[in-house]
């Protein structure tokens, strides 16, 4: 079955830096446009990122534009979203998501991994 396991988060100071990683397994990976989206504590489910199959196409909020990238390497099943200038607001637990191409985000259509916490504080 389809699992996403993501990894990479922690506790870093305002202005520093993660690398977040997911392993896909289950379904052939390249077939899939792949998002990052985050939940802060108390809040909703916020898209991050976007990336299409090939890699060659990617997205972002206003919010994190500049300073977040999403790659893929689709030998090694594995999507990254690299952060830098971290800030307090950027706390939340990350989750790695399958997409579907043209299609809007759907909980329960497109499934997600357990995510991996990160807290950016001094």
């Amino acid at each position: 079955q389809v699992q996403l396991v993501e990894s990479g988060g922690g506790l870093v100071q305002p202005g520093g830096s993660l690398r977040l990683s997911c392993a896909a397994s289950g379904f052939t990976f390249g077939d899939y446009p792949m998002s990052w989206f985050r939940q802060a504590p108390g809040k909703g489910l916020e898209w991050v990122s976007n990336i299409n199959t090939i890699g060659t196409i990617t997205s972002y909020p206003d919010s994190v534009k500049g300073r977040f990238t999403i790659t893929r390497d689709n030998v090694k099943n594995t999507l990254s979203l690299h952060m830098n200038g971290l800030k307090p607001e950027d706390t939340g637990v990350y989750y790695c998501v399958r997409r579907r191409a043209g299609f809007a985000y759907d909980p329960l259509e497109d499934p997600r991994g357990q995510g991996t916490p990160v807290t950016v504080s001094s």
